[in-house]
């Protein structure tokens, strides 16, 4: 029974594991970062690559200061040149005697993407956006990045014709864990869309994400009201920390930014009762015969951080029959018809600042389903909500704003005056 029982707590360990380790999304199933590895051309002593990042989830981007692509060589490689990106360290080349060095000679080289204003003749296909990636559904042109370099093959290997890989890579963004490298059939390309040809040989290394990994206290949670009802409910107490518990960095709303800590910390927010870094508010703002109105407010108490191309994924009923919205961009997840993603518009508030103006706000209308829609029970409310692909806490559904006590009182009093004239006209005419 022992040994049971101890396989049975094995088993759950790994399986615990594994989901917070690579972080199923059930609303992004097949999200993830794809790191291709591409064998151009092998030159004897050394070789051609390129190497491309993709990607590939819908609503999760990364953002500044953006990707840093890392593995380790399993020999003696080196880089002598590359277009595209750059090492962050050259290292020590000492071994190599005259002018010429190679760009970097680390065992654990780590790469960073050249900035927009790059020369062009270090420049490559898809690259020089600083590190970031956009998700699938903003801006798919900039969901990649690629480089190229060339660099001489391992020692053992020089004479033959057989590839090295080299392995543990990592992205350097929070939350993401990377597979071994694996190989697949050769990348086709074409010029002219008519001959196509095909590279020597391609590795993939897929990279999921873990919210998990990436923090363990939430980044967001969300407040409710509605029109028929005077109560505001906050974001629930603690939702993201709590005042004063270590780690808690945060400056009273009347004390000043430059009050920050000294210490290095990446969140320093408004100090609240839910002490998170966002706050989005979901307000019922009217009701027509035919529509219903929404207004959201996203509003950043991070005191040290922008966030750009920012977006909020919303699950609800009625979001299938969205009519209008005034201020963001949305599009409706494959996955499920009811589920909505918004974000800014270029140029206008695609940009949520941190400081008293950090709030963007949109309005929304919705025609009602006659067959589901009500104002009871807090049906108008969303079921779940995330920022940045970070699951938002939500207000426990007890707390949710209700119609006053009178309104079934109001509806009735309507009828028996209804019933009334009637009875007035039979009796009189």
């Amino acid at each position: 029974m022992a040994n049971i029982l101890a396989l049975i707590i094995f088993f759950i360990t790994i399986f615990i594991s594994f989901s917070l380790s690579y972080g199923y999304d059930p609303l992004d199933p097949s999200g993830n970062i794809t790191i291709t590895w591409d064998f151009i051309s092998d030159n004897g002593a050394t070789v051609d690559v390129k190497v491309s990042i993709y990607n590939l989830q819908l609503f999760r981007h990364v953002e500044a200061p953006g990707w840093r692509l890392g593995w380790a060589w399993k020999g003696d490689e080196v880089i002598w040149a590359m277009w595209g990106a750059e090492a962050m360290e050259q290292g020590n080349c000492s071994r190599f005697k005259g002018q010429d060095k190679p760009h970097c000679c680390l065992k654990h080289p780590l790469i960073i993407d050249l900035p927009p204003n790059a020369p062009y003749n270090h420049r490559f296909f898809n690259c020089c956006r600083g590190g970031l990636l956009s998700s699938l559904t903003q801006d798919i042109t900039k969901s990649a990045a690629s480089f190229q370099m060339n660099y001489n093959k391992p020692s053992l290997d020089a004479t033959t014709a057989s590839f090295t890989m080299p392995e543990n890579f990592t992205l350097a963004v929070p939350g993401y864990t990377c597979s071994a490298p694996f190989q697949v059939p050769p990348t086709k390309f074409t010029a002219d869309g008519h001959r196509w040809q095909q590279v020597l040989d391609t590795w993939n290394v897929t990279c999921m994400y873990s919210q998990y990994r990436a923090s363990p206290a939430p980044k967001c949670c969300v407040s409710l009201s509605a029109f028929y009802n005077s109560t505001i409910v906050p974001c629930p107490v603690c939702s993201c920390n709590c005042k004063g518990l270590p780690g808690a960095h945060c400056i009273d709303s009347s004390s000043s930014v430059l009050q920050l800590p000294q210490e290095e910390s990446s969140e320093v927010v408004r100090c609240s009762r839910h002490m998170c870094p966002i706050r989005i508010h979901w307000h019922v703002k009217q009701s027509y015969k035919e529509y219903w109105r929404v207004k959201i407010t996203i509003t950043n108490l991070n005191l040290v951080k922008n966030y750009s191309q920012w977006n909020i994924v919303v699950l609800h009923p009625n979001l299938r029959s969205v009519t209008q919205v005034f201020s963001f961009n949305y599009k409706a997840l494959p996955i499920y018809g009811n589920i909505r993603m918004f974000w800014g518009l270029e140029y206008y508030n695609d940009m949520l600042l941190s400081g008293k103006d950090g709030n963007v706000q949109t309005e929304m209308l919705l025609h009602k389903d006659t067959e589901e829609f009500t104002f009871r029970e807090g049906w108008t409310f969303p079921r779940k909500v995330s920022f940045n692909g970070e699951e938002c806490v939500m207000p426990s559904p007890d707390n949710y704003p209700s119609l006053p006590n009178n309104a079934h009182l109001l509806t009735f009093s309507s009828f028996l005056l209804t019933a009334l004239y009637f009875l007035l006209y039979i009796i009189f005419f």
